[in-house]
């Protein structure tokens, strides 16, 4: 069997790590890894064309935020909450008002602070408000809206 170019794997590796999808890594080496990064943006398309085929459908059977609600849900559940789970550590640390290394140690910590939980909320909500609005129009204002 020929080895995997190192495109497939890098692809492989992408959406492995950006996605919860149902993908193996396979090969895993630096030039992979690089491949990776650079295919970063197209799992974000995939996944953006996924959400937006989401709300479509919800938007269909359900009111718009409920609609809304399940398409956030399934972008944090598809993504592993890794944009939520960044921004709570990022507020956190900015909320402690410390400074570099001491800001670092926070960032690290698996538990969420109070910082972190509000900008949660917040993003959350405006995330379903502006999704909710879309819900049920057109297949291009869901897909830019879940994209961007």
């Amino acid at each position: 069997m020929p080895a995997e170019s190192r495109l497939a794997a890098g692809a492989r590796l992408a959406v492995t790590t950006f996605s919860t999808l149902p993908v193996r890594a396979g090969r895993i080496d630096r030039p992979v890894a690089g491949v990776a990064m650079a295919l970063a943006p197209a799992v974000g398309v995939l996944l953006g064309v996924l959400l937006a085929g989401v709300l479509l459908l919800a938007g269909a059977v359900a009111p718009p935020l409920v609609a809304a609600g399940v398409t956030v849900g399934a972008a944090a559940l598809l993504t592993r909450g890794l944009h939520l789970d960044g921004l709570a550590d990022t507020v956190d640390a900015l909320g402690s008002y410390r400074r570099g290394a001491a800001a670092l140690e926070i960032m690290k910590k698996p538990d969420v602070g109070p910082f972190g939980v509000v900008a949660l909320v917040v993003v959350l909500l405006i995330q379903a408000a502006a999704l909710a609005e879309l819900a049920g129009r057109s297949w291009p204002a869901c897909l830019a809206a879940v994209v961007a």
